[in-house]
């Protein structure tokens, strides 16, 4: 078994053991961490470990027969698209872990349900077979669902049901095109690097437009992109802390994930064609999820219509990579490295809000900005939080969302130049951290405001580690996009093959 393989499926067997096990709670909660921790430090060191010529096979790559009827094989393996999703993964659960920490809602179910639920993450960014992508991809529906349900508050059993439907009808969508792919190859395979060799589908015409349309309707219901968003905002509001960090941090990015390695380099031709129109649904989801961010009275609901807007530049870039417009094979590369970028400053900096957003439910009972009125005064830690966070959400220069909007805009508007339309979004972003930032720390302490206890050491050490990084990538991008780069270059020759 290879160490990628121990870092998939050490947290089932984690999951395994306090189902089976009856630990007590406060040891419940401490194995979670420790696992976490352990994860952290085997990705690290694969990562410091990774071989020194980027542009070579899989990295730490491992093939099972598994099916061997549909010649579907367990294969796993990490490059410059998948080693940020990985890393930005073990991280994000690391943090929900020590956060849960002062979980008392059945601590032992919980650590077991997000230990499964990484699993499945951290399977659908190594998975290389469609078949085995399909099955992780399917699986943290699951988990998120019972996540939401069991742990939830609100209208939580109403929430996670519409998550469920809209997101497994998508998957099966998502099923759909890669049987269309299956049949199309000869000889018949599910696997992502002999697919991408072949593009079974090109010069397949309606075929291929088809089959990429299944793709794209399973990944924008999960990214999601409007109109496919509906299912995101009632999931978050009601989701407890760690679940709406987990949702937002990594289940969104399985979306975007899957367009930079599925539908992009399976389907060149038919992505090529449709280029416009992806790129057309990201421009109208920057623009929609900022607007409708900028209405919410709702402190999560407005984070959860922020995160349609940070994705939607995922998809300007992916869409605009796609226009083959002369010489401009370099832009559009600058385009899939912002994408990536983009996915892992989303994850970081949206993942540090929603736990941030938890504390004042946690406190308080409530989201709504208009209880609230001088929070910094009594809350000096969170107050300071918080505004990290929100700046760094808007694209501050020396955060990770500046380096990432930055290549995706460059990128984006020298291969298509209606691309600036997106940057609007930016500015109603900034409108709308800076007046959330506004109702809720400055001022007179009024309302829930009074009496609010500050951050603790736990939510300190669970919160802080995010925008620490989220920080350290907008200094020093490099060891990030280097990791990146070779990769992206490789994609856009396939794209224009």
């Amino acid at each position: 078994m290879s160490v990628l393989s121990i870092v998939v499926f050490l947290p089932l067997v984690v999951a395994c053991f306090l189902v089976a096990v009856r630990v007590p709670d406060t040891a419940a909660r401490w194995i979670w961490c420790a696992l976490s921790a352990a994860e952290v430090l085997l990705v690290a060191g694969m990562w410091l470990g990774r071989p020194a010529d980027p542009s070579t096979s899989l990295d730490f790559e491992q093939r099972v027969g598994w099916i061997s009827t549909v010649a579907s094989s367990y294969h796993v393996g990490l490059d410059g698209l998948s080693w940020p999703l990985v890393a930005l993964t073990v991280v994000v659960f690391a943090s929900c872990s020590v956060y849960a920490l002062n979980e008392g809602n059945r601590p032992r179910l919980h650590a077991a349900l997000f230990c499964f639920l990484q699993t499945t993450c951290l399977g659908v960014f190594a998975a290389q077979d469609l078949l085995l992508f399909f099955v992780f991809f399917d699986l943290s529906i699951v988990g998120m669902y019972f996540a939401i349900a069991g742990w939830g508050h609100g209208q939580a059993a109403r929430s996670a049901l519409m998550f469920f439907l809209y997101t497994f009808l998508g998957s099966l969508a998502l099923l759909v095109g890669f049987i269309g792919l299956y049949l199309a190859a000869t000889p018949h395979t599910f696997d992502i690097v002999e697919l991408s060799r072949t593009a079974p589908l090109q010069g397949s015409g309606s075929v291929g437009v088809l089959v990429l349309g299944a793709i794209l309707l399973g990944l924008a219901v999960k990214t999601p992109t409007f109109p496919f968003h509906t299912w995101l905002p009632p999931a978050h509001t009601d989701a407890p802390a760690v679940g709406s960090a987990v949702l937002a941090g990594v289940l969104l990015k399985m979306g975007t994930y899957g367009f930079v390695r599925i539908a992009m380099p399976l389907l060149p031709d038919a992505w090529r064609d449709w280029a416009w129109v992806v790129l057309a649904v990201g421009i109208v989801s920057v623009l929609y999820g900022a607007l409708v961010a900028l209405a919410q009275t709702n402190l999560k609901r407005m984070i959860a219509y922020t995160s349609v807007n940070h994705m939607g530049y995922v998809v300007v870039a992916v869409g605009a990579a796609g226009v083959l417009t002369g010489s401009a094979e370099q832009a559009r590369q600058v385009a899939i490295v912002g994408a990536v970028t983009q996915m892992v400053s989303h994850g970081l900096i949206t993942a540090a809000l929603f736990l941030l957003a938890g504390v004042v439910h946690e406190r308080t009972g409530t989201y709504d900005m208009g209880s609230f009125g001088g929070l910094a005064r009594p809350a000096p830690r969170y107050a300071a939080l918080f505004a990290i966070a929100a700046f760094a959400s808007l694209g501050l220069p020396g955060f990770s969302g500046f380096i990432a909007e930055f290549q995706v805009f460059t990128g984006a508007i020298a291969t298509a130049p209606i691309s600036a339309l997106a940057v609007l979004g930016i500015l109603i972003t900034a409108a709308l951290f800076l007046r959330a930032l506004q109702r809720l720390l400055t001022g007179e302490t009024v309302g829930r405001s009074v009496g609010f206890r500050d951050l603790g050491a736990v939510e300190m050490c669970a919160i802080g580690p995010l925008l620490i990084l989220a920080l350290a990538i907008g200094v020093l991008p490099a060891p990030l996009l280097d990791v990146i780069t070779p990769t992206a270059g490789q994609l856009v020759d396939l794209v224009g093959r």
